[in-house]
């Protein structure tokens, strides 16, 4: 097997293997890493109905995917603080490549490919330097690693390309952690959480910090809407009930806007959002909550609440011209809005990857 994995880099490196597209396995909109029943994990594409499209075997378990913009390969990342990560076709399950963090370095789940998928980028720490890194490998090449520049601040957890300024924007969640502690968090009296906008060679455009009063308000995930606006979903490291808003809005160079709920449902999120989402097709955006059960739709010009839906364990969401789908660690998908509902013997993770 080791060496047909390495074969297969070959080829595909030298640009010899012919392209399958996502047409290949089935057309999904979106990726999810989820657990069988029974153990084991895996790797799944979903329908805009919620049909499965595919399944694939992970390793462990697995965090988030990044998608090849073009081919039907996903890059599937362990549950922070993994040091791997798999490149798997996903027509078969065939690894076609293994990613390992270099030494001092623990990847934190995410990565998104360049505009083009001829890069990766995957968030890091650089836990000896208590500093986040951006991890570059060559998607063209094999997946070797290119080399590394500063995420903008400490605990870089979510990596995204925002198309429209060719550009990313990382969620730097500031809480400082090392592997001989597990995930303890190290430095909650100083943390800082950022969200930082950086080109593919690490010059920052921008940074955003919250206000002094929410700097336990931890930056975690991001998602792009129209005309370059990022939407980022915090979680409150202080007492859930004395938890800040949860969403904030931003355009570069514009002062971010933050999203408040009415006090009854914004206390039932307990101070965390799991991921966000845009709705493709709506102006609007939501967060998750899998402590609380809920998701939140927001009016993604303005900030207002628009309302939310119960769901026991949700947390993967995201949307495309269809609408919105949730996924729960039940096996559920559902629609937000729309009328989509389907059951899998699976436990979904945390994230939802639209396509």
């Amino acid at each position: 097997m080791a060496t047909r994995r390495r074969f297969l880099a070959g080829v595909l490196a030298a640009g010899l293997m012919p392209i399958r597209g996502w047409a290949s396995v089935g057309n999904p909109k979106y990726l999810s890493a989820a657990r069988r029943p029974k153990g084991g994990y895996v790797l799944v594409g979903l329908r805009g109905d919620g049909a499965l499209a595919f399944e694939v075997d992970l390793p462990a378990r697995g965090h988030a995917a990044a998608a090849h913009p073009e081919r039907a390969e996903a890059v599937a990342f362990a549950r922070r603080p993994g040091t791997y990560a798999v490149v798997l076709d996903c027509s078969d399950g065939t690894v076609l490549a293994r990613l390992e963090a270099p030494q001092g370095r623990h990847f934190y789940g995410h990565g998104t490919f360049s505009r083009d998928g001829r890069r990766l980028f995957t968030t890091e720490n650089d836990f000896d330097g208590a500093a986040g890194v951006i991890g570059v490998w060559d998607a063209a090449n094999g997946y070797r690693r290119l080399g590394e520049f500063a995420s903008g601040g400490i605990g870089p957890h979510e990596i995204v390309h925002v198309p429209e300024l060719e550009l990313f924007a990382v969620a730097n969640g500031g809480i400082q952690t090392h592997p001989e502690t597990g995930r303890e968090k190290l430095n909650l009296r100083t943390m800082r959480p950022n969200l930082t906008y950086v080109d593919g060679e690490g010059s920052v455009a921008q940074r955003v910090q919250l206000p002094d009063e929410w700097r336990l308000n931890s930056v975690r995930h991001l998602s792009v809407g129209p005309r370059g606006q990022v939407a980022f979903a915090m979680q409150w490291q202080g007492d859930a009930w004395d938890a800040p808003v949860l969403l904030g809005l931003h355009v570069l160079r514009q002062a971010p806007v933050f999203c408040e709920a009415p006090e009854a449902p914004h206390l039932a999120m307990k101070g965390y959002a799991g991921s966000v989402a845009y709705c493709g097709s709506k102006n609007w955006v939501a967060i998750s909550s899998p402590r609380g059960g809920f998701v939140q739709r927001f009016d993604s010009a303005s900030g207002r609440f628009l309302g939310a839906v119960g769901a026991a364990d949700v947390c993967g969401i995201n949307g495309s011209r269809g609408g919105m789908i949730a996924t729960t660690g039940t096996g559920l998908v559902i629609g937000i809005e729309d009328r989509i509902s389907a059951r899998h013997p699976l436990s979904f993770d945390n994230h939802l990857i639209a396509l």
